[in-house]
C-alpha cells in the first residue's frame, strides 16, 4: 500500500553550541576545564567561551554569569545559506520569531526565536572554525587538536534537554518549522510527557521532558560525548574524588540505548555525559517509538543499572522549587 509521505525538511544540520548561565562562573569554568578537559577560547566581558578537543567550530559551550543557572540559549546551524533564510521566513511565519542578532562571538548573524514554552534558539549559517596552534595539532588529521592532558576529556557537543510545560507542543514546533524528526516519546493515557527529536542520523540532539509544576524555559541538561564507556568510570571516580555531586553513576539507557552518567557543575545545572551514541537511525521510513510511562521506570529510563531518581524527572534550572540535592565543590 502506498503511503503519503510530508516531503522531509532538510534544512538544520546540527546543534552549534549551548549557552548555560551561572551564578558561579569561575566554580563552572573549573569543572568542565579541570574535569572534563575542555578548553578555555576566550573570555569576553561575563561570557567565557569553551571547546571539546573534536568540536570543530571555535567554540561548543558559553558560560555566562548571571542570577541563576539554567539555559541562555541554543543555537543551530543550517545545511546552507539558503537554508537559513527558508527557516528564518517558516520562524517568522511562525510567530515565534523575534529577529536577527549581528552581535554574537565566533559566528556570522543569527536570527533568533523561541519555542512556545520559551526556550530562546537560534539558527545561523556562518562560523568560526577552530585555528589549532601548531603545536597542539594532532598527527591524526581528523582531530581538531591533541587529546588534552588534564580531567577526562569530553571529545564533542552532543545533545541537549529541554524541560517544558507541553513538551508536545515544543516538539511541533521545532518539526515543523526546522524539520526535527520525532524518534522516540512516552506518553501517559494519550499526553506526550517526552520526546526525542533530531535533524540526523542520531537518536536525538534534543530532548524535551515534561516540567511537573508546570514552569517554562527550564534546562534539564546539557551533554558531551566520549564514544568510549570507559570513559564515565573514569569521570565518575575523579568527579566523586573531588566532591561533585553525581546524580546517577554509569548506566545505559533504554530510550536510546545510550550508555550515560549525569553529574551537576557547581552552579547546579546538570550535565550528561555519553559513553556512546546508542543506536542510528539510518533508515529513511523510520517510525517513532511510543513508550507508555507505566513501562518507562527500570526499562526506558534505565535499561542497566538502578533505577533514576526522582530528581531526575522531578529538577532542572532554574530551580523554582525546593529540591534536596548534596553540594557540589565549590
Amino acid at each position: 500500500m502506498t503511503k503519503l509521505h510530508i516531503e522531509p525538511i532538510f534544512d538544520v544540520a546540527q546543534i552549534a553550541h549551548v549557552e548555560v548561565l551561572s551564578d558561579k562562573p569561575k566554580e563552572t569554568i573549573k569543572f568542565f576545564t579541570d574535569m572534563l578537559g575542555m578548553q578555555v577560547i576566550e573570555q569576553l566581558g561575563n561570557q567565557t567561551y569553551l571547546r571539546a578537543y573534536e568540536d570543530n567550530y571555535k567554540y561548543s559551550l558559553i558560560v555566562t554569569e548571571a542570577d541563576e543557572p539554567g539555559l541562555g540559549h541554543v543555537a543551530w546551524r543550517t545545511t546552507s545559506p539558503q537554508a537559513l533564510e527558508r527557516r528564518v521566513k517558516a520562524l517568522e511565519a511562525s510567530g515565534n520569531g523575534i529577529g536577527w542578532s549581528t552581535d554574537q562571538h565566533g559566528h556570522g548573524p543569527a536570527y533568533q526565536f523561541t519555542t512556545p514554552d520559551g526556550h530562546l534558539m537560534e539558527v545561523l549559517w556562518e562560523v568560526d572554525y577552530f585555528d589549532c596552534p601548531v603545536e597542539n595539532r594532532s598527527k591524526l588529521l581528523s582531530r581538531s587538536q591533541k587529546r588534552p592532558l588534564q580531567g577526562v576529556p569530553v571529545r564533542r557537543l552532543d545533545h541537549l534537554n529541554l524541560m517544558s510545560s507541553n513538551p508536545a507542543a515544543d516538539a511541533n514546533f521545532l518539526i515543523e518549522n526546522l524539520g526535527f524528526k520525532l524518534r522516540e516519546q512516552i506518553v501517559d493515557d494519550g499526553y506526550v510527557l517526552g520526546a526525542w527529536i533530531s535533524v540526523s542520523n542520531l537518536v536525538h540532539e534534543l530532548a524535551i521532558m515534561q516540567e511537573p509544576t508546570g514552569q517554562k524555559g527550564k534546562l534539564h541538561h546539557v551533554c558531551y560525548w566520549y564514544g568510549v564507556p570507559q570513559n564515565l568510570y573514569d569521570a565518575a571516580d575523579i568527579l566523586k574524588d573531588h566532591g561533585y555531586f553525581i546524580e546517577i553513576p554509569p548506566n545505559k539507557h533504554g530510550i536510546s540505548q545510550a550508555f550515560c552518567m549525569y553529574a551537576y557543575e557547581p552552579s547546579g545545572n546538570r550535565v550528561e555525559l555519553f559513553g556512546d551514541a546508542g543506536y542510528l537511525i539510518l533508515d529513511p521510513d523510520f517510525q517513532p517509538i511510543t513508550w507508555e510511562m507505566k513501562d518507562v521506570p527500570g526499562n526506558g529510563d534505565t535499561w542497566i543499572g538502578a533505577v533514576f531518581p526522582d530528581s531526575f524527572w522531578n529538577y532542572g534550572t532554574p530551580v523554582t522549587a525546593p529540591v534536596a540535592l548534596k553540594a557540589v565543590a565549590e
